[in-house]
C-alpha cells in the first residue's frame, strides 16, 4: 500500500497535486516591504508546517476511507465547490499580494509593519496558518489524489488506507517544498508582482475547473468524433477502447450507435497524470477500469477528468 501510494505521489503526484493544490500556498506569502513585529516563522518552517498539516490530514482520510469505504468520500459536487471555493480565495489573496507588491506595503497595512504578531505567544505567527492550509488540501484533491484513495477503500482497513495515502503525501513532498520556497523567494524580491500574477492565472484555472467538474461551463467540444475502433461482438455489444493519456482522454469523442449495450474499456496510457480518475455519470472511477452501459437513445454522454481539466463524449446516434 505504502510503496504503491508513494510511487503514485513521485511519477504523478508531484505535477498534478502540485497543480489542484499549490495554489494554497499563496495563503502563506508574505508581500514585500512587510517587517514583522515580532519574528515571524521562516519560509522553510512555513513549508515544513505546511508539509505537517497536508500528511497528517490525508493520513486521517485514510484511515477513514479504509475503515468506513467509500462513504467518507468527497463527491464530484461537492469536490467541484470546493475546487471553486478554493479557485476564489487563492485569486483574492493573490490580489493582495499584488496590491502589497504595488504599494511596497502588505495588504490592509498602513504601516510596514505585519499584523500578524500576537502578544504573549512564544510560537512563532504563521506556523499555525501553514498547518491550517496543509491540512486544507484534503479537501481539493487531485486526480491521482482520488486513484489512491480507490486503493485506500480497497485496502478495507485503518493501516492500510492510511499508508497508501501516507506513501502518496510524501512522494509528492518535495515539489511542494520547493514551490512554497520559490513563491516565499519571490514574493520578497522584485518579482512579487509576477509571482501574484501566476496566482491569479492558478485560481482561475482552479474555479474553471470546479465548473467543469459540475458542468456549468459551456463543453466547447467540437462535434467531430476521433477515429476509434468500434467491435460489435456476437452478442451485440458494441465495444470500444478509451485512453486516459496526458493530454486527455484519446478519442475524446466516439461516435456509437443509440439503443445497443455498450462496454467502454478506460485504459491508462504512460504519464498520465489526472486522467487517471474520471467522473462518468456522476461517479468517480479510478482507471484503468470497464464500463458498461445498457441501450441508450440518442445523444451525448460526457465525462470529465476528477479534477475538471479533461473532458470526454460519447455521441450516440
Amino acid at each position: 500500500m505504502f510503496f504503491g501510494g508513494l510511487a503514485a505521489g513521485l511519477v504523478a503526484g508531484s505535477g498534478t497535486c502540485t497543480l489542484a493544490q499549490g495554489g494554497l500556498l499563496v495563503a502563506l506569502v508574505r508581500s514585500p516591504g512587510c517587517a514583522p513585529t515580532r519574528p515571524s516563522a521562516s519560509g522553510p518552517r512555513l513549508v515544513v508546517a505546511f508539509a505537517a498539516g497536508r500528511f497528517v490530514s490525508h493520513v486521517i482520510a485514510g484511515a477513514l476511507l479504509g475503515v468506513l469505504g467509500g462513504a467518507v468520500r468527497l463527491g464530484p459536487a461537492l469536490r467541484a465547490v470546493l475546487l471553486i471555493a478554493a479557485g476564489v480565495i487563492v485569486v483574492v489573496l493573490a490580489l493582495r499580494l499584488l496590491r502589497g507588491a504595488r504599494s511596497g506595503h502588505p495588504a490592509g497595512c498602513d504601516e510596514p509593519t505585519c499584523p500578524d504578531a500576537t502578544a504573549g505567544q512564544g510560537r512563532a505567527p504563521g506556523t499555525t496558518r501553514a498547518l491550517v492550509v496543509g491540512a486544507a488540501t484534503v479537501l481539493v484533491p487531485c486526480g491521482v489524489t482520488l486513484s489512491i484513495e480507490v486503493v485506500a477503500v480497497s485496502s478495507g482497513s485503518a493501516a492500510g488506507g492510511a499508508l497508501a495515502m501516507a506513501g502518496l503525501v510524501i512522494g509528492s513532498t518535495p515539489a511542494f517544498a520547493v514551490l512554497g520556497l520559490l513563491l516565499r523567494r519571490a514574493a520578497a524580491t522584485r518579482f512579487a508582482a509576477v509571482a501574484a500574477a501566476a496566482a491569479i492565472v492558478a485560481g482561475l484555472w482552479t474555479a474553471a475547473s470546479g465548473l467543469r467538474l459540475a458542468g456549468w461551463l459551456p463543453d466547447g467540444a467540437s462535434t467531430a468524433a476521433s477515429a476509434a475502433t468500434v467491435a460489435v461482438r456476437p452478442d451485440g455489444v458494441q465495444a470500444v477502447t478509451i485512453w486516459a493519456t496526458a493530454e486527455g482522454y484519446r478519442p475524446g469523442v466516439v461516435v456509437l450507435r443509440a439503443n445497443t449495450p455498450t462496454e467502454i474499456a478506460f485504459r491508462v496510457a504512460d504519464g498520465a497524470s489526472c486522467t487517471r480518475a474520471l467522473t462518468f455519470e456522476g461517479t468517480d472511477t479510478a482507471l484503468p477500469a470497464t464500463v458498461e452501459l445498457p441501450p441508450r437513445p440518442p445523444g451525448r454522454l460526457r465525462y470529465v477528468c476528477g479534477m475538471g481539466m479533461y473532458l470526454g463524449f460519447i455521441e450516440f446516434r
